[in-house]
């Protein structure tokens, strides 16, 4: 198949409940991410980088502010006939909203019907990655495949957390598709790995159609495209696994080859900022072969004042948005997004500090989150007594990280 017609479809309606309090007020794609961009950029900026400029968004839960930033940031051109556009839950079926991700599709195949591709591209919203689609789509159609599920080998006594591909001796035909197996099939070649799902697809336009329509008629499935079409079509015989560790972005480098990380607790949306921030990064955000794309806000730069005595602005192993302003105070091993204020005499250390959030004189904030617009009060602390941030009412992480949530101010 020569230059075959893409569509993309993004699967924007998660909940992303274990995300909370940052998820109460916003979708989790649209959580912030990194500083300046938000998680769904990270999807976005894949397709649009691999070429794929036609692209669905479907959203459903509490969508305003990723709507919005989509909108406003995901406009390509027009004339060209290329688009990103958001697609809200519309109950073109009857009086419910998305029973789960392969519902969702179904639920919106006009947008299928619409574009007639020869093939749809479905990714999740809420992983943290580099990939180039367009080696996935070729592996895809050198194989035959109907279907194609990206998978990423992991060690087989963590395999039980993922959804888990079961290959045949050639290493990519899937002959299973297990859900949180207590004994993951290995890979043929790696005894003590498992190849788990990444939650990206490549389809055959016509299998994506046919499978979507068996399966809600399936009273029993659960209409999720894991859980219940690709096992589907695996007993159709044309499923084909496609390993993320052959996949080559331009400017990688070692440490962040094969890099996917999925955000969807505290803990591993904590990590996964942590990694950004070192000498070498796991995840390097400064590669401009593969740019993650995404608006920023018209701020001035970040500015650090004051170097008298032990009233020093000064940030270490961080990374620092425009519209900060470091005054006086240390930031050590954080991630701080535009319009962030640290005031003299304050410490905020191994903590991501969101959008126009002011920390307080002589304030600490240690293993913290503080959402956008939180107030830390001067001399209060955030972070440093676990039990106290729990009588306060913050969430408090099982990897001890306290988060606040958007808009409060911290008690004294």
């Amino acid at each position: 198949m020569a230059d075959p017609r893409v569509l993309g479809i993004v699967l924007a309606g998660g909940a992303g409940t274990r995300l909370a309090p940052l998820t109460a007020d916003r979708a989790k794609p649209a959580v912030p991410f990194g500083g300046v961009y938000r998680l769904v950029d990270f999807a976005l900026s894949n397709m649009a980088n691999s070429g794929i400029l036609k692209i669905c968004v479907l959203t459903q839960y509490k969508s305003h502010s990723l709507d919005r930033h989509i909108t406003t940031t995901w406009r390509t051109s027009t004339m060209l006939g290329n688009y990103v556009t958001p697609v809200p839950a519309q109950q073109r079926l009857g009086p419910h909203w998305y029973t789960g991700s392969a519902d969702a599709i179904f639920q919106s195949m006009n947008l299928i019907n619409d574009e007639d591709p020869d093939l749809v591209v479905v990714v999740g919203a809420d992983h943290v990655y580099r990939m180039d689609l367009r080696q996935m789509i070729a592996h895809h159609i050198e194989y035959g495949a109907g279907a194609t599920v990206a998978a990423l080998p992991v060690a087989r006594q963590d395999a039980k957390a993922f959804g888990i591909v079961g290959v045949g001796s050639d290493g990519r035909s899937i002959q299973n598709f297990l859900e949180k197996p207590a004994e993951p099939p290995p890979l043929p070649d790696s005894p003590d790995e498992s190849f788990a799902s990444m939650g990206i697809y490549v389809f055959d336009t016509k299998v994506l159609t046919d499978g979507l329509r068996r399966d809600a008629e399936d009273d029993e499935s659960r209409h999720d495209i894991g859980g219940s079409l690709v096992p589907l079509l695996v007993g159709d015989g044309g499923a084909q696994a496609y390993d993320f560790l052959t996949n080559q972005v331009p400017g990688q480098t070692d440490r962040d080859h094969g890099y996917w990380r999925d955000v969807g607790t505290i803990d591993a949306y904590f990590d996964a900022h942590m990694d950004l921030r070192t000498v070498e990064p796991m995840f390097n955000l400064y590669n401009s072969r593969w740019p993650i794309l995404t608006h920023t806000p018209a701020l001035p730069p970040a500015k650090f004042v004051h170097d008298n005595g032990d009233r020093v602005g000064r940030a270490i192993d961080s990374l620092v948005s425009n519209g900060v302003i470091v005054s006086g105070g240390l930031v050590r091993e954080s991630v701080l997004s535009p319009g962030a204020r640290i005031n003299s005499w304050s410490l905020v250390e191994r903590s991501v500090i969101m959008h126009n959030t002011t920390v307080g004189r002589h304030a600490v904030v240690r293993d913290a989150i503080l959402d956008k617009n939180v107030l830390v009060p001067e001399g209060a602390q955030v972070g440093v007594d676990k039990e106290y941030d729990r009588a306060r009412g913050f969430v408090v992480s099982p990897g001890g990280i306290t988060v606040v949530g958007k808009g409060q101010e911290v008690p004294q």
